[in-house]
């Protein structure tokens, strides 16, 4: 037998023993673990009464239902940018649900895989109203405040490059230092995700005094992340998030699911576990959507309730529409 048999005997070993390690930890353990932003208006933080909420909570939330039948089973640890990764890997968490934007680098050579796409979001740029800026490619020689470590940083690279435009790039240690140093002046613009911007941008001294330009420099496809070589946890985590997709496009809503369950619809029955348990082939209960879907909502819903036009961040769908909407949100189907 050759070193590459006992090599490839090994990983599938490894690969064996990792096969629902993550469910029955979370099973013993009683709580769904994320690691979320710190905070991040809309997506995760601590409200004035020390509750934490958003969109990416309210993600965990729905895992939490689905896998233990109660939402309000999670521990959510706040982790900052650099943080996120090392404390998936070293089982500190279960899944990130943290706004990270799904790269190339991130989802090779880590030990981590990205599931989905949850939310589309592109690279921005906020400045002065009274600069008197109308478009990113007015920024030539501009100063930029920018993170560290962030997609970002590159993305601006390869666009003003491309351009042949200078511009001087000023780093810091995180997201809320460089929209600080912004608002104080020390940048002509602070760029980051659109969401983050409209999100971040709240804490501005005077946001009436800024403006975000029109163009998007970049893709950010942002998606949860597990541990490799568990196989039956990542189907979890990503056909959770499927229902609540699912759920919108079938018109099937928190409020309206019990009724849902007397559908003669055959996909919204094998989504909600009637006749059909799909929830069993991952070692979950066959209401396991149900519970998702009647304790938070489906996306259409969560996203209203933390980032939609009804809110302070005040963001359109876009292309997190349904894909029957003119938008990229799809989920495979049920059956």
């Amino acid at each position: 037998m050759t070193r590459g048999f006992f090599a490839a005997v090994f990983a599938a070993l490894l690969c064996a023993s990792a096969q629902g390690a993550t469910l029955d930890t979370i099973k013993q353990r009683g709580t769904v673990n994320c690691g979320t932003a710190p905070n991040l208006p809309g997506f995760a933080y601590t409200d004035d009464k020390n509750v934490r909420r958003g969109f990416d909570v309210d993600l965990c939330r729905a895992l939490a239902a689905a896998v233990l039948g109660d939402a309000d089973k999670v521990q959510l640890s706040p982790l900052g940018l650099r943080d996120g990764f090392a404390t998936l890997t070293t089982g500190g968490v279960d899944v990130l649900t943290h706004r990270l934007t799904w790269t190339y680098n991130r989802d090779n050579g880590g030990g981590l895989d990205f599931l989905m796409v949850v939310y589309y979001d592109g690279q921005g740029f906020m400045v002065p109203k009274a600069m008197g800026v109308k478009s990113v490619n007015d920024l030539k020689g501009a100063s930029i405040c920018v993170a560290q470590g962030s997609t970002t940083e590159l993305n601006i690279a390869d666009y003003f490059r491309a351009r042949k435009m200078d511009y001087r790039i000023v780093t810091f240690q995180d997201l809320d230092e460089a929209r600080n140093a912004y608002d104080k002046g020390r940048c002509d613009a602070w760029t980051n995700d659109r969401s983050a911007l409209a999100a971040r941008g709240l804490q501005l001294k005077d946001r009436a005094a800024h403006v975000i330009l029109p163009e998007i420099i970049s893709k950010e496809p942002i998606g949860p992340i597990v541990r490799q070589n568990d196989s039956q946890w990542a189907h979890i985590v990503r056909w959770t998030f499927f229902a609540l997709i699912a759920a919108e496009e079938l018109g099937v809503t928190q409020a309206n699911v019990d009724e849902m369950k007397k559908s003669e619809v055959p996909e919204i029955k094998r989504l909600l576990g009637v006749g059909d348990d799909l929830g069993q082939k991952n070692g979950l209960s066959a209401d396991w959507a149900y519970q998702a879907i009647k304790q938070v909502g489906n996306y259409g819903e969560i996203f209203e309730r933390h980032l939609g036009e009804g809110t302070r961040l005040g963001l359109s769908r876009g292309q997190n529409k349904l894909w029957k909407d003119g938008g990229l949100m799809i989920a495979p189907p049920f059956r």
